[in-house]
């Protein structure tokens, strides 16, 4: 890990958890944006220490800004589509519903979108086939070779339940 390493954010999108790095040489201005452990942004030398670095993490816009702080101290921010990392993370529990089991050996995370009804799967959207059942609506789709599906339930009160269920199994 490199001593210029300054901070670290954990971001939840619907096609997976991504880990954000940033790096800061504060003597010699260099700035290093890492997603995933990949390098998306290199900046060796910078006369100015403050201002922002703009990358995107699949279509998610994010915004790294640098200000300065008390004496040579430096404050970092992170926002994801115009939101305080704090605040995004808020409103993508509202958004998305988000179910993680292992099937086949392999860990497996199951994303829905709220507002789109997309069905994501550790990263790729899924093919999905909507269909009304007498209690709610219910979404399929495959998972491998395991037919799964996710059942929202209306209570009434603008309040919905979602459940999933993989080869009849209720998760």
């Amino acid at each position: 890990m490199s001593a210029d390493l300054v901070a670290m954010w954990t971001v939840p999108l619907s096609d997976g958890v991504h880990e954000v790095q940033f790096e800061h040489g504060t003597t010699t201005g260099k700035r290093i944006v890492r997603v995933d452990n990949e390098d998306i942004i290199r900046k060796d030398w910078m006369f100015n220490l403050v201002g922002e670095e703009n990358f995107m993490i699949g279509a998610a816009k994010c915004c790294i800004s640098i200000t300065s702080a008390s004496g040579f101290t430096h404050e970092y921010m992170l926002t994801v589509n115009g939101r305080e990392l704090k605040k995004f993370c808020e409103n993508q529990l509202k958004v998305t519903k988000c179910w993680t089991t292992v099937l086949d050996g392999i860990d497996t995370r199951v994303v829905l979108e709220k507002d789109t009804l997309d069905v994501w799967c550790n990263g790729q959207r899924l093919d999905t086939t909507g269909e009304f059942v007498e209690d709610g609506t219910e979404t399929h789709f495959e998972l491998g070779s395991h037919q799964a599906y996710i059942k929202a339930v209306s209570s009434g009160k603008k309040k919905r339940r979602y459940n999933t269920c993989i080869n009849h199994k209720w998760k």
